[in-house]
């Protein structure tokens, strides 16, 4: 072998080797969900689940910032289903925000399906788990991803000193996560303003981590998610039994008569963390203003990555419904 061919083997072997260790090099997650009103949040967790299989994402802790009686137990369904009973489950330990499940697939699914916390008195109080497993990771290494309200990431970020780290919060989160991936915001006819859900709900805690948050933030705004219709594939999907996913979906779909599809917004924000954004999106870089009563504004800046579109919502839709449709490698007996 000449010296040509050698340094062309050479580089071969480095650039495979690079690869391979870039995809067995998991991005370690914590998700906060408000999961309950409604089920895209189900998908998200699929997709983030289907993702860990993969060896693309390390789910570190799952967390409610939605009080409800039911989100606990919800989220401690997927992980198990998933073959992950152990992942730590946070919640909001306030009254409020406490949001429904008005079409009752939470309580379905947690009838129906085995789970270890029985009631969010079992989960860990969420500042103090974020706290925990933000001190036992590397520098800058963590993606938090939002897709319910700001609740437990203002408190988190008002947080002092405490025997996980002497840090303050905000000198927490500064050294130890990598960026914000949230489904929140959303930008109107105007091109400007909009009140969005995830928002109002505790608009006082967005403001707070719109003003304070010290990562990058990545914003899934409304307009995204509402065109990428998903789930009528997932629940026609007869080779798929006995799966919490397939049922929520199946229950929530047809309370609503809906025959077209849920709007994507949480499955957004997972695909475009773990992945990043292209090929699905681009971005535009812009700052915004969050109002007291939750309406937020687009003002001059670059401190937000807001995504756009650079696929059409219907291929969007097909990639996600797929990663939906992921089967557990080790699924939990019923």
């Amino acid at each position: 072998m000449n010296l040509r061919s050698a340094s062309l083997t050479l580089l071969l072997f480095f650039t495979l080797s690079f690869s391979k260790a870039q995809k067995h090099n998991p991005i370690p997650v914590i998700f906060d969900t408000d999961i309950a009103g409604d089920y895209d949040d189900v998908g998200a967790m699929a997709l983030l689940h289907a993702f860990a299989d993969k060896g693309e994402a390390k789910i570190l802790a799952t967390i409610s910032c939605n009080a409800f009686e039911t989100t606990a137990p919800t989220i401690s369904v997927i992980n198990t289903y998933f073959g992950r009973p152990d992942i730590p489950i946070g919640i909001v330990k306030k009254d409020k925000p406490n949001k429904d499940c008005a079409q009752r697939w939470a309580q379905a699914i947690i009838a129906g399906y085995p789970h270890k916390i029985k009631s969010n008195s079992q989960a860990v109080e969420a500042v103090s788990l974020y706290r925990k497993i933000l001190a036992s990771q590397a520098d800058g290494s963590v993606t938090v991803i939002s897709v319910g309200f700001f609740t437990n990431l203002a408190d988190l970020l008002r947080s002092g000193a405490d025997k996980y780290s002497e840090l303050t919060g905000v000198q927490l989160v500064k050294q130890k996560v990598k960026n914000l991936v949230s489904m929140a915001t959303g930008i109107g006819a105007d091109g400007k303003t909009f009140s969005e859900y995830n928002v109002n709900v505790d608009a006082a805690s967005a403001q707070e981590v719109f003003k304070n948050w010290p990562t990058p933030i990545t914003l899934s705004g409304f307009e995204i998610g509402e065109k990428i219709l998903t789930g009528i594939k997932l629940t026609h999907n007869y080779s798929i039994q006995n799966s919490p996913i397939k049922d929520a979906f199946q229950i929530a779909l047809d309370r609503d008569k809906n025959t077209i599809g849920r709007n994507s917004w949480d499955e957004t924000a997972v695909l475009t963390a773990i992945r990043g954004p292209k090929p699905y999106f681009a971005y535009r870089k812009l700052n915004m203003e969050i109002k007291d009563d939750g309406t937020d504004v687009v003002i001059p800046g670059e401190r937000f990555l807001y995504l756009q579109f650079a696929m059409e919502p219907g291929a969007i839709a097909k990639d996600i419904e797929q990663l939906m449709m992921h089967q557990p490698l080790k699924k939990a007996k019923r």
